[in-house]
């Protein structure tokens, strides 16, 4: 099994992505869990670029990897200077790596309007700067920015700028598509030409501006590469760069090389979702590999035939990259959604198709309304527990107020009084809170936790609301959609109506209930 080289850019590269900014422990953490994953190599940063990268570089000698190595990035020496004495490439020395990213120009353009050099200045620029951190023991990765630009413009100037690098002696030669607009067939023409015309290996550093990043890093490896370059989830600028989750289980599951150490394509989907949760960004549901729809299923003739074999609509098993099967219960169901939901959740349903039918339809006419049970799957076990007569709020609502109070130029007051019975007993309580929903939701806890103290356990992670006839105006119906933990599992919940109020009500209650169906419901 032929070894593809994994150098994962996502704390250099990533973070030039608009709105990403990682702290140095949010940088060193995921460092921590691409290690875990097997990357042969994470890039940390640019020295001496910023005080934080400055910061990563230290602090990270303390941490200890079992697999991957550290490198640094930067620039060729400047112009006019000798490589001794620039600042950037000492920086790397004093960073402590043992790998080294430098990138060098190979498009005659930019060397002429960028750094307004001659073409022989540059190719000293790089040749010396290779030489200079050799001399200090580190091993360098030429980075040939703008090469497939610089190779449509002046072929024999960007095959040149290579070659100076590898007799320099760069242990491989990474050719970059920067601007992210070459197309397949020129990314193939590239690195071959370079294979022939050096000898050396070739690595691909590909952006996403066309949409094909991915793919033209697997065409660059079909071609001959043997190292490729990329960032988590396709973090990156403007367009992002290539997406190692696609890259990764593209190569090692389908072509049949070896990517990552050990068992960590099984670790893919954790480490995509962590590197997303640490970056404070969402993770696209539709995401290739990893994302929570790519192996989600919803047409009942699909279910029916993924219950018989999973291979009629999965073109991989999800468990080799660490996702899970979903099937999805909507107004496209069928008799097979609702059977294999019945067995997902280990619940006893009359296994009868008459009373299937029923609550197939039901779930229909909820959806009509403006219910959507594939993203609320604890409103949808506990509509299957009403169905089978087995559920237990734990309470009942008497009543509730809400009120919210300005005056002149004071923030808005918001107070919810409640009423609520559990068994034999009520309870009447009142509590303040950010916005009407926040104090109901306060007011609806202080009651319970009497009764169910382990209700404390439990708070909101997510709220979302949705206007569904934006025609109405506001007297629009909405739909309120609450993610609720207890640090053990999330779940969530959903509730409908013309008033907001009410609709959150529905979804935090159903949040409750689901939470005490969890915990059996016990009085302590």
């Amino acid at each position: 099994m032929e070894k593809i080289v994994v150098y994962d850019t996502t704390l250099r590269d990533g973070t030039q992505g608009e709105g990403i900014s990682l702290s140095v422990q949010d940088k060193i953490n995921i460092a921590k869990k691409l290690d875990s994953l097997g990357v042969d190599f994470i890039e940390g940063g640019w020295p001496g670029s910023n005080p934080k990268d400055m910061d990563f570089f230290k602090e990270v000698q303390g941490v200890s990897f079992n697999h991957a190595k550290i490198t640094a990035f930067g620039s060729t020496r400047r112009a006019g200077i000798e490589a001794k004495d620039d600042v950037n490439l000492n920086a790397f020395v004093a960073s402590g790596v043992s790998y080294v990213t430098i990138f060098g120009k190979s498009w005659d353009f930019h060397v002429k309007s960028a750094l307004k050099v001659s073409l022989e200045e540059n190719l000293d620029m790089i040749k010396s700067s290779i030489l200079y951190l050799k001399s200090k023991g580190i091993k360098v990765f030429y980075d040939a920015e703008h090469f497939f630009d610089g190779l449509k413009n002046n072929r024999d100037y960007a095959l040149l700028t290579v070659k100076t690098a590898a007799e320099a002696g760069a242990e491989a030669l990474i050719l970059c598509d920067t601007n992210g607009g070459t197309l397949p067939d020129e990314i193939k023409d590239g690195v071959v030409a370079v294979i022939e015309h050096t000898g050396l290996d070739v690595g691909i550093h590909a952006h996403n501006d066309s949409d094909l990043a991915v793919a033209n890093s697997i065409l660059a490896v079909q071609a001959g590469a043997c190292h490729v370059q990329g960032t988590m989830n396709g973090l990156g600028e403007r367009c992002g760069n290539a997406n190692l989750c696609s890259i990764i289980p593209n190569l090692q599951l389908k072509m049949g090389y070896d990517c990552l150490a050990g068992d960590g394509l099984k670790h893919l989907t954790e480490a995509a979702r962590f590197v997303s949760e640490t970056a404070n960004l969402a993770l696209g549901n539709n995401q290739a590999f990893v994302g929570h729809s790519a192996f989600a299923h919803k047409a009942g003739i699909h279910v029916n035939a993924v219950l018989k074999d999973p291979r009629t609509y999965e073109h991989i098993d999800p468990s080799t990259v660490g996702n899970v099967r979903r099937v999805l219960v909507s107004e496209l169901s069928g008799a097979s959604n609702l059977q294999y939901k019945i067995k997902e959740l280990g619940l006893d349903f009359p296994d009868d198709k008459n009373a299937q039918q029923v609550f197939i339809k039901k779930i229909k006419e909820l959806e009509y309304q403006g219910y959507q049970f594939e993203g609320a799957e604890g409103s949808f076990e506990l509509l299957l527990k009403k169905e089978s007569g087995v559920f237990d709020s734990g309470f009942r609502l008497e009543s509730f107020h809400v009120s919210a109070n300005k005056r002149g130029g004071q923030p808005v007051v918001s107070e919810a009084s409640i009423k609520i019975s559990v068994g034999e007993d009520s309870y009447h309580t009142a509590a303040d809170g950010n916005g009407p929903v926040d104090a109901l939701d306060n007011a609806i806890r202080k009651a319970l936790e009497t009764f169910y103290p382990k209700l404390k356990e439990m708070h909101l992670v997510d709220y979302k609301v949705r206007v569904l006839d934006g025609k109405d105006a506001t007297s629009a119906k909405v739909r309120v959609l609450i993610e609720s933990t207890d640090g053990d599992s999330s779940w969530t919940t959903i509730g409908v109506s013309t008033d907001i109020i009410e609709a959150s009500w529905y979804a935090l209650t159903d949040s409750i209930s689901y939470k005490l169906m969890k915990d059996a419901g016990t009085k302590v």
